[in-house]
């Protein structure tokens, strides 16, 4: 296990974003119950990633965002990875959560971030307001990766954490410019 990432989960209010940790890390969010807001809470927890290895992962789950509420700055400078919460049953919640990536790239230092984004509430199909598609060619877009899922079924949130977890703990790929294995070439200097 290594460094302790930190990932920010952000978007509407009551669009899910603290069932949704509830039911990936203790599973026992009960479907139905009321939203109560949120201030900030930390949760820690270990996920598997796809290499096989526990990653330590702190959440920060942030206060849902109402009309004419900022999102917080600072949470973008320190945040290893953003998760986006949308509700499928509020095309509000996803431009929303569009206008949230879009504050995440103009404010992140040029920080490599990873960023996903979950359209909650699968579960109820008859409600449906944001179209999959649409949604699916703007991650595209946007280069990042979305999946519908539903708090009530809690193998649906799997995937995206150890996404997640995997792609912000992934080994860092090699130098583009090689360091030289021969210290003598290129130096000028002849041994004869």
């Amino acid at each position: 296990m290594g460094k302790s990432c930190k990932v920010v989960v952000c978007g509407q209010a009551a669009v899910g974003k603290t069932a949704v940790l509830e039911q990936l890390l203790y599973a026992n969010h009960v479907a139905g119950s009321e939203p109560m807001e949120t201030l900030e809470d930390i949760y820690i927890g270990s996920i598997e990633t796809d290499r096989g290895t526990r990653e330590q992962v702190r959440f920060y789950d942030t206060r849902g965002l109402r009309d004419g509420m900022e999102f917080p700055r600072h949470y973008y400078t320190f945040a290893d990875g953003f998760v986006l919460v949308y509700s499928i049953d509020s095309k509000e919640s996803f431009k929303r959560m569009e206008a949230l990536k879009k504050d995440i790239d103009r404010h992140r230092d040029k920080k490599e971030v990873t960023i996903v984004v979950l359209g909650n509430k699968l579960d109820k199909p008859d409600e449906r307001r944001v179209d999959p598609n649409m949604a699916q060619n703007w991650a595209k877009n946007e280069k990042v990766r979305l999946w519908e899922v539903s708090v009530v079924d809690r193998r649906t949130l799997i995937e995206p954490f150890v996404y997640l977890a995997s792609k912000m703990t992934q080994p860092q790929s090699k130098s583009t410019f090689p360091l030289s294995r021969n210290k003598n070439k290129g130096s000028g200097s002849t041994d004869s």
